[in-house]
């Protein structure tokens, strides 16, 4: 048998039955033709192409397959990212940027022998093949190749304010955490820019609503994706939760949806530390429920933040009724293009969050969480 034969058998097994022995005869196969490996790459760009027609991006594919497999799957995913990007058509900056960042992936675990490293590859496969087709964003290469406007260039500063808050959110202390999400802050305020209005009221002509997704890692996903709305509204944007997917799609105006992720992010860090300490505090007491405590927490601070940062936004555009027309046209356009998204998308109610330690330790770490942010990132007030 040929090794594209091999191949072929193999991925009929793995991905059309979901038999365990199915996947275990198909790694099989592989493991013993080790010429089969180039073969299975090239099998692999086909189905991470096949991903993008469905409308995703690079970091959304990445996201649900650690989320659905864990982190050995990820390495087979990102190398037939990478070995497919090379000859992909013209995309977005925000679609190369995400490209760039897969790199920080080489050093995820790889599996064993050969055996256990094509059981790996498989299952990755047979999750990217079943992909469901998610809503168009501009750049996601349906809509033909172009370099187009979706997300700018990162400037320096942004990319550091980054760079801050990823190692803020996987370290496991929370003094570095809160050193690092103030150093972050830190940056943002020596810049000169502007606290969150949020929204601004200039667009530039022809400007339209925009899309990008946000990822809402575990646990807690349906309380992070509170925060993420909360955020979301006071700037002029909306938010979709995506519970099945671990994503939020962010509908608003670019520069908005530029402050709204940094934000989600820097909010999020300081919502983890300050739980922890909280947590300490009450285990101190004697006490050993956390679960309903956690979800009390998150959810308070949510709708505490919330609140604060609807008061800023009303500071910073009060209702004079110069602005009115523009921003009630502005939030129009948001809201027609969710309609357009997501004409099926629905409420949906908390529950567990009745713990009243919980609920007055989360408002007030929300009184106490920084809450400025770069209104136009990468520019200054003029």
């Amino acid at each position: 048998m040929s090794t594209p034969d091999t191949v072929d058998r193999a991925l009929r097994l793995a991905l059309h039955d979901t038999a365990d022995a199915s996947l275990d005869i198909a790694a099989s196969l592989l493991a013993a033709d080790p010429a089969a490996d180039t073969e299975l790459l090239r099998r692999g760009v086909e189905f991470v192409s096949g991903a993008w027609a469905r409308g995703w991006m690079p970091a959304d594919v990445v996201r649900v397959v650690r989320r659905e497999l864990g982190d050995r799957h990820v390495r087979p995913v990102v190398e037939s990212i990478l070995a497919q990007a090379p000859g992909d058509v013209p995309r977005c900056e925000r679609w190369a940027a995400q490209v760039r960042d897969l790199d920080r992936h080489d050093g995820e675990p790889a599996a064993g022998d050969r055996f256990s490293r094509a059981t790996v590859v498989l299952e990755s496969y047979r999750l990217l093949v079943r992909l469901p087709v998610l809503e168009a964003l501009e750049g996601d290469g349906r809509d033909g190749p172009r370099r187009g406007p979706g997300r700018p260039a990162e400037s320096r500063l942004l990319t550091r304010v980054r760079a801050l808050l990823a190692k803020a959110e996987a370290t496991d202390f929370p003094d570095e955490a809160e050193a690092l999400t103030a150093k972050a802050q830190e940056l943002i305020a020596r810049h000169g820019l502007e606290t969150p209005g949020l929204a601004g009221s200039e667009v530039p002509a022809g400007e339209a609503p925009t899309a990008r997704r946000v990822g809402v890692d575990p646990p807690y996903e349906g309380i992070k994706a509170l925060l993420l709305d909360a955020v979301a509204g006071a700037n002029g944007c909306r938010a979709v939760w995506q519970e099945d997917l671990g994503f939020s799609t962010v509908v608003g105006f670019e520069h908005d949806l530029e402050v709204v992720e940094l934000l989600y992010a820097s909010l999020s860090v300081q919502a983890d530390a300050a739980m922890v300490r909280a947590e300490a505090v009450e285990r101190a007491g004697g006490r050993k429920r956390t679960k309903t405590f956690r979800r009390s927490f998150l959810a308070a601070y949510a709708g505490r933040v919330g609140g604060r940062l609807r008061e800023v936004a009303r500071a910073a555009h009060p209702e004079d009724g110069g602005t009115l027309p523009v921003r009630a046209a502005r939030e129009v356009a948001v809201d027609d293009r969710v309609e357009r998204m997501f004409p099926r998308a629905t409420a949906t109610r908390l529950r567990g969050v009745d713990d009243e330690a919980g609920w007055v330790a989360g408002t007030d770490a929300a009184d106490r969480a920084r809450v400025a942010a770069p209104r136009a990132l990468g520019g200054r007030r003029g």
